[in-house]
Formats: C-alpha cells, sequence, structure tokens
C-alpha cells in the first residue's frame, strides 16, 4: 500500500534529497513551502503553508505516516524561539496521525573536545548554542512519546546542499583558483553526502516495521582522517593542483558584529580544531551497509550541478 510523507524544507538541501528518495521508494509525498512557484519537482504534491502555522503543519500532514522535520529559520536569526515552535508543530502533527517524526541530526549535539568517537548513546554536552539547541530538539522528540527516527551526520554536502561548507566557503561556483580549508592537517572531519543520506533516510523508513520506537542512528559518511583526504581529492576531480589556504579565523571576529553568518561560523570552529567521528556500526547492523557514494564521484557530481569548474 502507498504510503505518505510530509516533508517540511522540502527545497532545501537533505529535505528535498529525502522527498525525491522517498518517490524513488514508492512513497506519495508532500512537501510544505511558502510559496507553491514552477521549478519545484513534479514528483512531489506541494502545498502552501509555513511551518511556524499549527494549522497548516496540521492540515498537510493529514493521514501521512511519516513527517521529516528537515525545516530551519532562514539566515540564523532568532532560532532559540523559533526552532521550538517550529519542532512543535510537527511533533503534534505527528501525534494527531500516528506518525513517525523524522529529523536529520547532526554531530553538534557533541563536544568535539571530548568525544573524538560518538556513538548514537553517547553522552550529549555541546559548548555552541546550536549545539545546545539541537540537544533540546531532540529531547522535545523523546519527551512527546512519538514514535521518531534520528539520523546524525556530519558537514552536508551534494549537488543541491543548501547551506555547505564546501560551496559556500572551500570553493565557489565558477572557476577555482584555490581551496579555502577550515581545518588543519591531522584533524579528522566528517562530511555527509546528501543523496546517501536521503537514501538512508528512505531505507529506514521502508522497515517501520521494526524500527525501535524512538530510533536513532549515525551515518559514517565520508570521514577524513586526517584534514586532507577531502582537499586532495577536490584537486583530482578537478584536474588541478590547487593550493590549499587556511581559514582567517582570526579576521572573523571582526564582520561578526555585521553579519549572523560569520557569527555561526565562528561557533563551529571547534568541529575543525578536534576531530569527531560518528560510529556508523549500529546503521549497518540495522541495514546491511550504509549507502555510499565514492567520494570521487560525489564531488564530480556536486561540482557539476553547482557550476564549480577547473
Amino acid at each position: 500500500m502507498e504510503k505518505t510523507a510530509l516533508v517540511l524544507g522540502a527545497i532545501g538541501g537533505v529535505g528535498g534529497e529525502t522527498a525525491r528518495a522517498l518517490v524513488r521508494h514508492g512513497w506519495k509525498v508532500r512537501g510544505l513551502v511558502r510559496s507553491v512557484r514552477p521549478g519545484l519537482d513534479a514528483g512531489i504534491e506541494w502545498i502552501e503553508g509555513d511551518a511556524m502555522d499549527a494549522a497548516a503543519v496540521s492540515g498537510a500532514a493529514r493521514g501521512v505516516a511519516a513527517i521529516l522535520h528537515a525545516v530551519n529559520p532562514p539566515g540564523y536569526r532568532d532560532w532559540a524561539r523559533l526552532v521550538p515552535a517550529m519542532l512543535a508543530n510537527s511533533i503534534a502533527a505527528a501525534r494527531a496521525n500516528d506518525a513517525r517524526l523524522v529529523l536529520p541530526g547532526t554531530i553538534y549535539n557533541y563536544d568535539p573536545a571530548a568525544t573524538p568517537v560518538a556513538q548514537a548513546d553517547s553522552p550529549q554536552d555541546p559548548a555552541t548554542r546550536k549545539g545546545r539547541i539541537r540537544v533540546e530538539m531532540e529531547r522535545s522528540i523523546h519527551a512527546s512519546g512519538v514514535r521518531a527516527l534520528i539520523l546524525r551526520t556530519g558537514d552536508f554536502y551534494g549537488p543541491r546542499p543548501g547551506n555547505s561548507w564546501l560551496s559556500q566557503g572551500m570553493v565557489k561556483p565558477g572557476r577555482v583558483r584555490s581551496i579555502l580549508y577550515p581545518g588543519g592537517k591531522g584533524i579528522g572531519h566528517a562530511w555527509a553526502y546528501l543523496p546517501d543520506v536521503a537514501e538512508t533516510f528512505a531505507l529506514l523508513l521502508d522497515r517501520e516495521p521494526v524500527l525501535p520506537h524512538f530510533a536513532r542512528f549515525h551515518f559514517g559518511g565520508h570521514w577524513d582522517a586526517d584534514g586532507t583526504r577531502f582537499t586532495r581529492s577536490i584537486r583530482e576531480v578537478l584536474g588541478r593542483k590547487l593550493p590549499v589556504r587556511g581559514m582567517p579565523w582570526w579576521a572573523l571576529p571582526l564582520i561578526a558584529p555585521f553579519n549572523p553568518t560569520m557569527r555561526e561560523m565562528i561557533e563551529m570552529r571547534p568541529y575543525w580544531r578536534h576531530p569527531l567521528r560518528l560510529d556508523n556500526r549500529e546503521l549497518v547492523a540495522f541495514l546491511g551497509e550504509e549507502p555510499h557514494t565514492p567520494l570521487a564521484q560525489s564531488l564530480a557530481t556536486s561540482f557539476a550541478a553547482l557550476g564549480i569548474t577547473a
């Protein structure tokens, strides 16, 4: 029987990729967007509404089996107020429909200085504002009692990434002249290719009858053990020995008072100064394997879609 999923954030990176993956897996998918406009994916039923509007979320969710909460306030503004309100609407809709609430998780739940390898049940004591919000989101879902699925991942990249360290900082659309790398040599970093993350969500939801009531998994993705594998692969894909420059972290505080994105980037610096790898053994044991596109192939696909050239 065809199942229906509601995706909040269906034009974003993880929301959009997961919506398309669910369609490929035979799901009927609804996408809640502020404005329905030409050019949106034809395989999705688009519904106009705002994630902050409880009635809109409730109406869009009527009869669904799963709700993917992949929506964030724009521009990193007023997260402490808006994020809990958005999530509360999704929780209420999941409860009303006995649907599974699905949340893309992050590494920001953990303190990288204290947790070099994180299991799904590792202690969560984040040192950042964003991390504390993420932890509180998961606690709210657990306390609500709804069926839930949380998949924590490293930093996203892909052909339609939304906010991404790779496409918004390391390399820019157009002809690449250098690579700007935020971390240092010898410091590991976790990356998550969005189409693989989306396929993982779809595979997990296909196994609804055997999913735990409150399911949490870690996605291994591409682990750059020493901070050089990712830049080396970028060079290989673009076919040029591009210079690698370090992130000028010293300059960001000068810009931060006028730029919310810069303030957010400064908070994320510990995740580039300390390695934090997600242990995916529970996910592999549950699925048999983790969807995994080779790094070079994933970068080539991303660059072609983003207009990044040699």
